[in-house]
């Protein structure tokens, strides 16, 4: 069983947390990922910058502009994680955009993730039916999990249609807005919550956009497996840096300890 499927197997209530890799310093990385982990934190996404990161909001767009200026690449990426597997022992899932890794070259990106120890990869824009059709048997032959993002607007057909091509998790657009824009859960996004759930999809769902608080994570788990957080947490590195105390203070606040 690989990581991923053994993490949702096991846990309820998984709190993910998404950070731009190499912000705020270029070889921030690695220690944000360790500090991560020792806090008890049981997923992590790193986000992999982009110049055009259309999905996001203004926070997670600065860090991914300090990140490039700070010198990150997706060969630098894979460098700081060739060894994390020595420590690092949860699911790791790296998150951006199409170009990048069509530019880097996707056969070869699938393989660099195996090498490093990698469980999945989410690319909101890379097409469903491209994917199906390029690139689904090369991510099943090497037991990488490409992960689909739905939105309240994702028809029940469509839902299905994703949760059979799915292997690893499903991720839950709270809303259509971009990241990082929205306060506490609205009516219409329970309603949707709700939908979802009743599907009984034979994937689970982790619910992000707009999870920045305990109570906000703990609405998301009602109704999904988990959740995930990402502006939230690229704001208090941007503010308070990247130390070990900063990050625990983080967590125990969305966990409520």
């Amino acid at each position: 069983m690989n990581r991923l499927k053994q993490l949702f197997h096991e846990k309820k209530n998984i709190l993910s947390v998404y950070y731009t890799a190499g912000f705020p310093n270029l070889e921030d990385t690695v220690p944000v990922l360790t500090a991560l982990q020792t806090e008890g934190v049981d997923l992590v996404e790193i986000g992999m910058p982009f110049s055009d990161p259309l999905a996001d909001g203004p926070t997670i767009q600065k860090s991914s502009e300090q990140a490039l200026r700070n010198g990150m690449s997706l060969n630098k990426l894979f460098e700081q994680l060739a060894q994390m597997r020595e420590t690092i022992h949860i699911p790791i899932v790296l998150m951006g955009y199409y170009n990048p890794v069509f530019k880097y070259g996707v056969e070869r990106f699938i393989k660099k993730c195996r090498e490093v120890g990698v469980d999945g990869v989410i690319l909101p824009d890379l097409p469903f039916d491209e994917y199906c059709e390029k690139y689904q048997s090369l991510f099943e032959t090497s037991g990488l999990a490409n992960i689909f993002l739905i939105t309240p607007q994702t028809t029940e057909a469509r839902i299905r249609l994703i949760d059979t091509h799915s292997n690893g998790f499903i991720y839950m657009v709270s809303s259509a807005a971009t990241t990082g824009t929205k306060k506490g859960m609205t009516t219409d996004q329970i309603d949707y919550f709700k939908r979802v759930q009743a599907l009984q999809l034979q994937n689970p769902c982790l619910i992000g956009f707009g999870i920045s608080d305990h109570e906000t994570y703990s609405t998301a788990c009602e109704y999904a497996s988990g959740a995930i957080v990402g502006s939230a947490f690229v704001k208090q590195l941007d503010g308070e840096g990247a130390s070990a105390a900063s990050i625990s203070s983080f967590v125990k606040k969305m966990r409520n300890k």
